[in-house]
């Protein structure tokens, strides 16, 4: 399951776009212009579909938050009742966010504090609501750790996930597949 559509709208492809430029120069580095012409139409044309950079921005990394917390919803429904399934789902999807979405990892990195405080306020209630999926999926498969040391797992293998942007060329095979034995060797290693 991707955290990407199939064929992206001239909106996603405006944020795509939004997204690689501010995470290659900064989102002060780069103009509506360069956004623009990056996807074919006129900076000023932006403005149809945006107020400005902020609203790209907030879109963005409110939009990856939410993308991520409604696809751990539906592996939660999808695989109900199997939580080594249930467990082995979220990792796949953030592995695919991982890997598709690494200029927003980075953006969120460089860029989160440039949010409007309700914007940025939402963005980690999202977050903190999608890392409570994966916490409660850990501590069923290990009741016997507490849950102060599960979240701290938890959000350590989101940090080994996210280190995408900083990963060389092993190819997109190898990667998840390293990615993937890292993640659940790191959750086995709560029962050790």
């Amino acid at each position: 399951m991707s955290t990407r559509a199939a064929t992206p709208t001239r909106r996603e492809q405006i944020l795509r776009e939004a997204a690689r430029l501010f995470a290659e120069r900064g989102f002060h580095g780069v103009g509506v212009d360069e956004i623009g012409a990056a996807v074919g139409i006129s900076g000023p044309g932006l403005y149809r579909h945006f107020a400005g950079k902020d609203a790209m921005l907030a879109e963005l990394l409110v939009g990856i938050s939410e993308r991520l917390l409604t696809g751990g919803r539906r592996r939660v429904e999808e695989v109900a009742g199997d939580p080594g399934a249930l467990l082995a789902s979220l990792v796949e999807g953030h592995i695919d966010f991982a890997l598709d979405d690494r200029a927003l990892i980075t953006l969120h990195d460089r860029e989160l504090d440039r949010l409007r405080d309700e914007d940025r306020k939402l963005v980690r209630q999202l977050q903190r609501q999608y890392v409570e999926l994966w916490v409660a999926v850990v501590r069923e498969l290990h009741p016997e750790v507490g849950e102060a040391e599960v979240r701290v797992a938890v959000h350590a293998v989101f940090g080994l996930l996210n280190s995408t942007p900083h990963l060389g060329a092993l190819g997109r095979e190898a990667t998840e597949s390293l990615l993937r034995r890292l993640a659940h060797g790191a959750f086995g290693a709560l029962s050790g």
